[in-house]
């Protein structure tokens, strides 16, 4: 439950954070974070943490950066890969979407949809291949140069194999080092939120066809 105004994200992640405490109850896990690249977090604000959209409930700041502490219920501890996440763990971190921002990245709403797994991590020239499972369910929304946030970082989809059941990104080394995918490996899991363009035309083409409300 968020306690203000739902944010939206870019997917262009602002800086990475550790995870400082976890703390767990019958109702959820509530995480620590720590971070040294960005601050000045406040009391309900929607804070990104790789890729699923958490709100601060508490927070301050130390002489090495700040820290929130933020809840997962127990539908987004189930959902997502944040109950694997452990003390001194690196996560994404990025803030809502400011009414006069850039949006650099393609809209990312913080819901993650399900999780994936690394499949494969390939060093291409300067660049990376990275190889994911294709998600079970999730597999119609995955489409090649389709946009697609994995751990809450924009990415475009560079091809589909679903004979394999894999998709594979590229990843550049600038957003290989300033994101937590470099300390990613084979069979870490993965937030995906898919591309919520996908998911209104889906529903739209459900509904073609039908009449239009009248006024």
């Amino acid at each position: 439950m968020h306690l203000g105004i739902v944010g939206m994200f870019t997917g262009i992640v602002e800086t990475t954070g550790r995870v400082a405490d976890v703390t767990r109850n019958d109702d959820g896990r509530r995480l620590r974070i720590e971070t040294d690249g960005i601050g000045g977090f406040s009391h309900g604000q929607s804070v990104a943490v790789d890729g699923v959209c958490l709100t601060v409930e508490d927070h301050g700041e130390t002489a090495d950066g700040a820290w929130f502490d933020a809840f997962l219920a127990a539908e987004t501890v189930a959902r997502t890969s944040l109950d694997e996440r452990a003390v001194g763990d690196g996560v994404d971190l990025e803030r809502a979407l400011p009414a006069d921002g850039r949006l650099d990245g393609h809209v990312v709403q913080g819901h993650v949809d399900t999780t994936t797994e690394v499949v494969e991590i390939e060093r291409v020239g300067e660049d990376y291949r990275y190889t994911f499972a294709l998600p079970d369910g999730y597999e119609r929304y995955i489409a090649e140069k389709g946009s697609i946030a994995l751990d809450g970082v924009s990415l475009t989809v560079a091809s589909v194999d679903d004979d394999a059941g894999t998709f594979d990104v590229a990843i550049i080394p600038t957003t290989r080092a300033e994101t937590t995918l470099d300390e990613r490996e084979p069979g870490d899991a993965i937030n995906v939120e898919i591309d919520v363009v996908a998911k209104y035309v889906e529903r739209l083409e459900t509904y073609q066809g039908s009449p239009s409300p009248t006024h």
